[in-house]
């Protein structure tokens, strides 16, 4: 059946964001074409299709239908294309994939985030809470090879910032969130997560994500610095 009509997706490459709902197309089969958003000078195509948060990534179906926020994004794929369910049918265990995704965009991603912000005397303690975070992820991967069950699904995809953007934080930043010793499961994780086809078909070199880290970082540091 599927979401009708053309599918366009307005991302970014360096976006995990957006890389999730590439994910999520793929897995479900589903033909669409692919505008690069340049998130520092944001097109008119971009401001029109999400005024609200003028951000990426935005989905577009049935020719002129816009739909923001990658949670949103996967929800909607899930619905219109039934091929290949990401999400599980029973009730209870939607809701609970639901909490972790919210947990891992609001917790994880954004302690990350600031663990490689952080510097001098704060850095320590960013990294213990950022770990902290994680550890959560962990003890929810434990004895599985996806978070999904048997097969990937919406919280894999959700979580598939990990293996490739948090290195690339760890990189930016001078620090080491995820030890393989001290989170082995989510580790393991990883290894299966990122040699799955189309999950490697949609992750950009990451060469290329610390080159556009590497001074996003610099430059909120420096306002950081100015606004002390």
């Amino acid at each position: 059946m599927g979401g009708g009509g053309a599918v366009k997706l307005i991302g970014g490459k360096s976006s995990f964001f957006c890389a999730r709902v590439e994910w999520a197309l793929k897995l479900k089969g589903v033909k669409y074409e692919y505008v690069e958003e340049d998130v520092k000078n944001k097109s008119p195509l971009l401001l029109k299709l999400n005024p609200v948060h003028k951000k990426i990534p935005v989905l577009v179906v049935h020719g002129d239908k816009p739909i923001a926020e990658s949670l949103v994004i996967l929800e909607y794929i899930d619905e219109a294309w039934k091929e290949n369910p990401l999400l599980p049918q029973d009730p209870a265990q939607k809701a609970v994939a639901r909490f972790w995704a919210k947990f891992n965009d609001e917790k994880c991603v954004l302690g990350a985030w600031n663990a490689c912000l952080a510097e001098g005397e704060k850095k320590a303690a960013a990294i213990e809470s950022a770990k902290e975070s994680l550890a959560f992820l962990e003890k929810q991967i434990e004895g599985k090879p996806f978070f999904g069950g048997e097969n990937i699904g919406f919280l894999d995809l959700v979580i598939g910032w990990l293996p490739l953007w948090l290195g690339v934080m760890e990189e930016c930043g001078e620090m080491k969130l995820m030890d393989a010793e001290e989170f082995p499961f989510l580790h393991a994780w990883a290894h299966n997560f990122v040699r799955i086809p189309p999950i490697q078909e949609c992750s950009p070199p990451k060469e290329e994500l610390v080159a556009y880290f590497r001074p996003s970082l610099s430059y909120v540091r420096s306002l950081a610095a100015n606004n002390q």
